[in-house]
């Protein structure tokens, strides 16, 4: 039970940490992951190390705005060489998920993607 209570401490201190950010600034842009598109059907990209939490590796901008109860969207923002889409996070302040909405509207009104799509083969998708 210690070792509960301490894990809990320390993840609401990462989320007041993160919550007290955004007094200074309305939007924080990642990527959306640290990784190109790999296959539907995979956990993770190919040759990466196994492990019970597959997801995390390639994650790692996502989940921390997930467990902080922050909204964020993902826009389209360019592709790799290969044609595949590179996402971009828009993550706001608790409970401004119109905010994040506008933003990530503007965003992609600025940068339209309409009638661009990656090529399905190879990516898993039949």
């Amino acid at each position: 039970m210690p070792d509960y209570q301490a894990m809990r401490a320390r993840k609401h201190a990462y989320i007041a940490e993160i919550h007290s950010f955004f007094e200074d600034w309305d939007f924080l842009l990642t990527p959306t992951v640290s990784v190109a598109a790999f296959p539907a059907d995979r956990l993770r990209p190919a040759r990466w190390p196994e492990h019970a939490w597959d997801w995390i590796g390639w994650a790692e901008f996502s989940y921390p705005f997930n467990m902080a109860w922050n909204p964020a969207a993902t826009v389209p923002c360019g592709m790799t060489s290969d044609g595949l889409p590179i996402g971009l996070q828009i993550v706001g302040r608790r409970f401004d998920d119109l905010g994040v909405l506008q933003a990530a509207a503007a965003f992609e009104a600025a940068l339209p993607w309409a009638g661009r799509q990656p090529p399905l083969d190879g990516i898993g998708v039949p």
